[in-house]
């Protein structure tokens, strides 16, 4: 391992460590109108508004671990105000309905600040934005149409040439960006997880941690969903299990489980910062394909992931495969070559999680057992505020609402879905060489990336 990577932990920031199993597992005579399967964001959006829209309604949730240990533990704490993961690709596939999507965005931020704030979670929410950078040549008129279509949609969008960005945030790479004040924030994603938990609980929902779901069966009315220690009875079941191998075909065949990895620095100096500037603190991408995200931390570290990703032959999402050596080497040089006069600052954590990427970028929803289960995967990256959106919809979808949620393409509509093994790996494999490749090309997408993106399959890193 180099140096400034020498004594950082194989583990996630915000877990500091493998989290202890907190709550007991299922049990023999465990029964529930509502059973939700998985203790990340999205189950417990689930199991806290489906509470808040019925108080009587008996709700218990299973967590295959404990609470925030899958994808929400694993996250860089990005806030989106997309449900579409980004405006230029709900532009591309629902221009008709972009537009109440993007409203939709932006009221579903707004709730979860409201809810936070209510409800006395302290997990560092705040609403700053974003600031997305150009890096290369090519990029500076991305970056410049960007900030005309956040315009378009009726929010505020800042344009920086070089001088500009570069006495915001001190980087010799910075060529141009675009600052979004409205596009979302920042937050501790486990504090808000285990607020939730709590929220929950107290209104009555049942949390059983060590409870990984074996199978689902039965009929509207009378689900069994199968655990190793007692088989739950339930009414109706809303999956919520994101990059792990969910109980529904459906979901299986569109949700590609691609690895992220991130690195978070030891504690910056007063000096250091006051020589980055970065004085709103607010969240950053650059416009590669293979991107960055980057942000402080509330103790004044810097959290820097993305860039290189990697898919594991059949879907693989055991935890060893966090610690990957030479992911977290690209990542520490493209931190050195980023903010070159934080030479010699080291890493204290390093990880990697799986992320559900759907071909559209955005979440696919179905239903099984004649409506008696509903399903929600494949937030690809960007789930820490659209899974509170992705639960109403689910909850719409399992006790069969026909409501202006449930009647959106976007959820009506199942991505397309990825070829089995043998096939994925290598195709996969392919698309990720072709994606490097249009980087070092100015941006030039190539035959095999034209022909995905003909097909309509977002391609990122």
């Amino acid at each position: 391992m180099s140096e400034p990577l020498r004594d950082a932990e194989p583990v996630p920031y915000w877990t500091g460590g493998a989290r202890a199993q907190r709550r007991e597992p299922a049990r023999a005579g465990d029964r529930a109108d509502l059973v939700v399967v998985g203790g990340g964001l999205t189950g417990l959006w689930t199991a806290v508004l489906a509470r808040e829209q019925n108080p009587d309604l008996d709700v218990l949730l299973l967590e295959a671990d404990a609470v925030a240990c899958g994808g929400t533990g694993f996250s860089g704490g990005f806030l989106s105000e997309s449900l579409t993961h980004g405006l230029h690709n709900g532009h591309a596939r629902w221009p008709q309905q972009n537009k109440r999507l993007a409203s939709y965005g932006l009221q579903n931020q707004a709730a979860i600040a409201e809810f936070a704030a209510e409800h006395g979670i302290d997990a560092d929410l705040r609403m700053c934005g974003k600031t997305s950078v150009a890096t290369a040549p090519h990029q500076v008129g991305e970056v410049r149409d960007e900030a005309d279509l956040y315009r378009e949609y009726g929010m505020a969008a800042r344009f920086q040439g070089a001088g500009g960005i570069r006495a915001d945030i001190a980087s010799p790479g910075y060529l141009a960006a675009v600052r979004l004040p409205e596009a979302g924030g920042l937050v501790d994603p486990v504090r808000l997880a285990d607020g939730l938990a709590a929220v929950a609980e107290r209104a009555g929902v049942r949390i059983r941690e060590g409870s990984p779901v074996r199978g689902v069966r039965g009929d509207p009315g009378r689900i069994r969903v199968r655990t190793p220690s007692a088989t739950v009875i339930a009414q109706r079941v809303v999956l919520a299990t994101n990059a792990y191998r969910a109980p529904l075909r459906a979901l299986r065949r569109r949700v590609l489980p691609v690895w992220d990895y991130a690195l978070v620095t030891e504690p910056l100096s007063d000096q250091q910062w006051r020589e980055l500037g970065w004085r709103e603190r607010q969240g950053v991408t650059d416009s590669a394909r293979r991107f960055h995200y980057y942000r402080p931390t509330p103790d004044g570290r810097i959290l820097w992931g993305g860039y290189d990703s990697a898919y594991f032959y059949g879907g693989r999402t055991a935890a060893r495969l966090g610690d990957r050596p030479t992911a977290h080497r690209a990542l520490a040089a493209t931190f050195a070559a980023t903010f070159p006069q934080l030479d010699g600052v080291r890493f204290t954590h390093r990880w990697g999680g799986p992320v559900d990427t759907t071909s559209t970028l955005t979440p696919a929803f179905a239903t099984a057992l004649d409506g008696g289960l509903a399903g929600v995967a494949g937030f690809s990256g960007l789930g820490l505020a659209s899974s509170r959106f992705a639960a109403l919809v689910a909850l719409d979808l399992v006790f069969g609402r026909d409501t202006p949620l449930t009647r959106l393409r976007m959820v009506r509509d199942l991505p397309r879905p990825f070829p089995p093994e043998p096939l994925r790996w290598p195709l996969v494999l392919l698309t990720h060489r072709a994606v490097a490749s249009a980087d070092r090309a100015e941006g030039e997408p190539g035959r095999w990336l034209r022909s995905l993106e003909r097909r309509g399959i977002g391609v990122g890193s």
